[in-house]
C-alpha cells in the first residue's frame, strides 16, 4: 500500500498559474507554500496513519457517548497544539487571521489523508465564520475562543427524519425561556455529533420558531453547546451512530434535543440566511475532498502501474489502455482542482457573486462524481488487487461516495441550476458564467462545449421542463468548465514542476471535447 503523499506541487500550480490567486488582497504565495509544506508533513505523518486502522476499528456508541478509533485523541491534540484549528479566525479572538485560500488547502489535504479527521475538523471554521457573521459581540467573545484553541468542534444540525433537502418541513422547535431558548426535536445526519476528541461541541442548530406554515421563514438559527456554563452536560443526547458504506471513524449521529438550552444566532426567522454561511463554504470544501480523492487514487495507481509486470518486461503503464486510464484519472483531478480553486479565489475576492453562485453547485456536482469514477478507474488499473482492501483504493470509493449526496444532493444541485439559477435576476447567474467563458483564450475543445451550452440554455429559456434534462445540462456545463480551466493548464504548463504530463493530460481532455454534443442531444431531444 502507497503511503498517503499531499500533492503540494499540483495545489500550488493551480492557485499560482492556473486561478490567479494572486489577484487576493491578502493572499501572499510564499507564505501559502510554507504553510502548505507543513501541513502537508504533519498530515502525511499524524493524520494519514490513522486512517485505515481508524476504518477498521470505527466509532462507538457506549454508554451514550461516542468513541472514536484509537489514535484520532493524540491527533486531534497535535492538530490543535500546532494552531490548525484557528488558521482562518481572526487574530482578535487568538486565531491566524489567514484567509480561506489556505483553509480551502489544508482542507483538500486533510481529506486525502483522512476524510473522517477531516470531517471531523472541518465544520469548525465554518462555525466561526457564522457568529462572525451573525453573532453578538458578547457571542463571539465566549463562542469563537474555545473553537479557535481546539477545545470546541463544531458540527451543523439541519436534517431531520422527512426533512432533508427540503428545510421548509423542519419540526424542530425552539422556545423563548427568559433571556434563552429551548430547544426540542431530534435532528439526524449530524457529522461528529458527539465524539471524545475535545472538550466540548458547538452544535449550530436550525429550529423552528415561526409557524408550520411559514416554512423556512419561520426558522432560526441557534447555538447549542454540549456543556452548559456550570459545567454540567445540556440536554442533548446520542440516540445511535449510523452503520455506513464509508467514514467509519466518522460518528454520523442522531440526536435527540430534549429542552436544550440555547441562544438565539442572528435574528429570528434569518435561521436559514445564517446557515447559508456554513453550507456555502461547505459545498466547496466537498467538491475539494472529491478532488483529494481522485488525487490520491491517481497517486496510488500510478505507483502500482510502474512496478506492475506483464508481458515482455514492461510495466502496465505502458501499456496504452492502462496510459488512458491513468490520465484520465489524473485529468480529474487536476481540472477539478482548478475548476474548485476558481470557485474559491473568486468567493474569497467578493467581485462576482453571480459567477460564485453558479460555480458553487456545479464544482460540488462535478467534482464528487470525478472523486468516484476516479476510485472505479484505479481500482480496474489493479486489476484484483483493487477490489481488495489491500490497497485501500476501495476505502477511497467508499468515503468519497457519500459527497454527491451531502450538501445538497448532485441532483437536487442539477434542479437548481437548470430551475432556479435560470430564472433569477433574468440569468444573472448565467451570465456571469458566459462572460467568464468568453473571456478565455480560445480553443477548439471550449467552442464546441460552449456553443453546445448555449443552444441548451436557450432551449431551457423557452420553458422546457428542466427536472428530466437537468442533470445533463449540470453535466454539460461542468464540461464546458472543465474545458475552460484546461486551456489555462495547458497555457501554464511550464510552471509546473512536470509540463510533459501536463501537456499529454491537456491532449487527452481536448479529445474529450465531443462529449458536449451528446449532452445536449440529450437535452434537447426530447
Amino acid at each position: 500500500m502507497k503511503p498517503f503523499s499531499a500533492p503540494v506541487d499540483d495545489i500550488l500550480f493551480s492557485l499560482n498559474h492556473v486561478v490567479g490567486a494572486e489577484r487576493l488582497e491578502h493572499y501572499d504565495a510564499e507564505l501559502t507554500a510554507e504553510l502548505t509544506g507543513h501541513f502537508a508533513a504533519f498530515a502525511e505523518g499524524v493524520i494519514a496513519p490513522i486512517d485505515e486502522p481508524g476504518d477498521r476499528e470505527g466509532a462507538r456508541l457506549i454508554d451514550g457517548r461516542v468513541r472514536l478509533p484509537q489514535g484520532y485523541k493524540d491527533a486531534f491534540t497535535a492538530f490543535a497544539e500546532q494552531g490548525w484549528s484557528g488558521l482562518t479566525a481572526p487574530e482578535e479572538f487568538g486565531g491566524q487571521g489567514l484567509d480561506g485560500v489556505i483553509g480551502a488547502v489544508v482542507s483538500e489535504i486533510e481529506s486525502g489523508a483522512s476524510q473522517a479527521f477531516n470531517m471531523l475538523v472541518d465544520l469548525t471554521p465554518g462555525s466561526i465564520r457564522t457568529v462572525l457573521d451573525y453573532g453578538t459581540d458578547d457571542q463571539k467573545a465566549r463562542f469563537i475562543p474555545p473553537m479557535v484553541e481546539g477545545r470546541w468542534l463544531g458540527t451543523m444540525c439541519l436534517t431531520e427524519p422527512g426533512a432533508g433537502s427540503d428545510l421548509g418541513r423542519v419540526r424542530t422547535r425552539a422556545v423563548a425561556d427568559g433571556d434563552g431558548w429551548k430547544i426540542s426535536g431530534e435532528k439526524i445526519f449530524i457529522s461528529g455529533g458527539d465524539q471524545d476528541i475535545s472538550e466540548g461541541i458547538f452544535h449550530l442548530v436550525l429550529a423552528r420558531t415561526g409557524a408550520p406554515e411559514d416554512g423556512v421563514k419561520g426558522l432560526s438559527l441557534f447555538a447549542c453547546p454540549s456543556d452548559l456554563a456550570d459545567g454540567t452536560r445540556n440536554a442533548v443526547r446520542v440516540t445511535r451512530i449510523e452503520e455506513k458504506m464509508g467514514l467509519h471513524a466518522q460518528p454520523t449521529c442522531q440526536l435527540a434535543f430534549d429542552g436544550a438550552s440555547a441562544e438565539l444566532v442572528g435574528v429570528e426567522g434569518g435561521g436559514l440566511k445564517a446557515m447559508f454561511t456554513l453550507m456555502n463554504h461547505a459545498r466547496i470544501e466537498v467538491a475539494l475532498q472529491g478532488v483529494a480523492h481522485a488525487a490520491r487514487a491517481w497517486d496510488i495507481a500510478t505507483a502500482y502501474a510502474a512496478e506492475r509486470v506483464q508481458g515482455r518486461e514492461m510495466t502496465i503503464d505502458q501499456h496504452g489502455d492502462v496510459r488512458r486510464m491513468l490520465d484520465e484519472i489524473d485529468a480529474l483531478a487536476l481540472g477539478g482542482r482548478a475548476m474548485t480553486h476558481l470557485a474559491l479565489v473568486t468567493m474569497e475576492a467578493g467581485d462576482d457573486p453571480w459567477l460564485v453562485e453558479f460555480l458553487t453547485p456545479v464544482v460540488k456536482a462535478h467534482c464528487s462524481e470525478a472523486g468516484m469514477r476516479a476510485a472505479e478507474t484505479a481500482m480496474q488499473v489493479l486489476g484484483g488487487y483493487g477490489y481488495l482492501e489491500e490497497y485501500r483504493v476501495s476505502q477511497i470509493y467508499r468515503d468519497v461516495r457519500i459527497a454527491a449526496i451531502y450538501e445538497g444532493t448532485n441532483g437536487i444541485h442539477a434542479m437548481g441550476v437548470a430551475g432556479r439559477l435560470l430564472r433569477l435576476e433574468n440569468g444573472a447567474a448565467f451570465d456571469a458564467f458566459a462572460r467568464f467563458v468568453e473571456a478565455q483564450a480560445a480553443s477548439p475543445g471550449l467552442a464546441r462545449g460552449y456553443a453546445a451550452w448555449k443552444t441548451a440554455r436557450a432551449h431551457l429559456e423557452t420553458g422546457a421542463d428542466a427536472g428530466p434534462v437537468a442533470a445533463a445540462f449540470l453535466r454539460l456545463t461542468a464540461r464546458v468548465l472543465e474545458q475552460a480551466m484546461w486551456v489555462r493548464i495547458l497555457a501554464a504548463a511550464d510552471h509546473h514542476p512536470d509540463p510533459a504530463r501536463i501537456r499529454r493530460v491537456a491532449a487527452l481532455v481536448a479529445r474529450q471535447a465531443g462529449r458536449a454534443e451528446a449532452d445536449l442531444f440529450e437535452i434537447t431531444a426530447g
